[in-house]
């Protein structure tokens, strides 16, 4: 029960330690998380996490959110997925309320415009990082099928303004023909 309760408390803290320093949307603080729970915690491996990251994309709500659910959850089950959630809504919830308190005095200070126009480009430079992550993942694992759907997503959205939705749609119907094409009489079930 102690083990289970200082589970629960890390996950907590490490949330809202996450949440309460990071700026700049979804992910900024997925990639923070990665770094947190797969590389210095260890409780879930990168495979784990492009797959939660995958799922939290492509469901509805925000990314981060999404991403602590599920991270929660698959660290400590249902309890673990509302501290993870409680955790990462907290911080903007006190910081936007104080915030938007004293907006009015500072909206047009230059210094604090200043501040955010800083702030946007760290927030660029993450946000990089973690697609070089992803694909760098897609490429050790030398999938010329994740390689080829990765490109094409791409060029989807990027060139042919084909919306996100519809891309991940496409994207995952084409996953599960090529599990189906890799497993045509259902090994996969068998081995369960």
């Amino acid at each position: 029960m102690l083990q289970e309760k200082h589970v629960y408390r890390k996950l907590f803290a490490s949330t809202f330690y996450l949440s309460t320093f990071t700026f700049g949307g979804g992910y900024v603080i997925v990639a923070l998380m990665k770094r947190k729970f797969v590389d210095e915690l260890k409780w879930i491996d990168q495979d784990e996490m492009n797959d939660i990251l995958a799922l939290a994309q492509s469901s509805p709500g925000a990314v981060a959110i999404n991403v602590c659910i599920l991270i929660g959850y698959r660290i400590a089950g249902i309890r673990g997925a509302l501290l993870a959630v409680l955790g990462t809504v907290l911080p903007p919830l006190i910081i936007i309320t104080v915030i938007s308190y004293f907006y009015a005095s500072f909206r047009d200070n230059r210094f604090f415009i200043a501040i955010l126009k800083g702030m946007q480009a760290g927030v660029a430079a993450i946000i990089f990082d973690v697609v070089i992550s992803l694909v760098g993942g897609l490429l050790k694992k030398k999938e010329l099928s994740a390689v080829l759907i990765m490109i094409g997503a791409f060029i989807a959205v990027f060139v042919f303004k084909v919306s996100p939705l519809y891309v991940i749609i496409t994207c995952g119907l084409i996953g599960l023909l090529n599990f189906r094409a890799s497993d045509p009489v259902g090994k996969a079930g068998e081995s369960e």
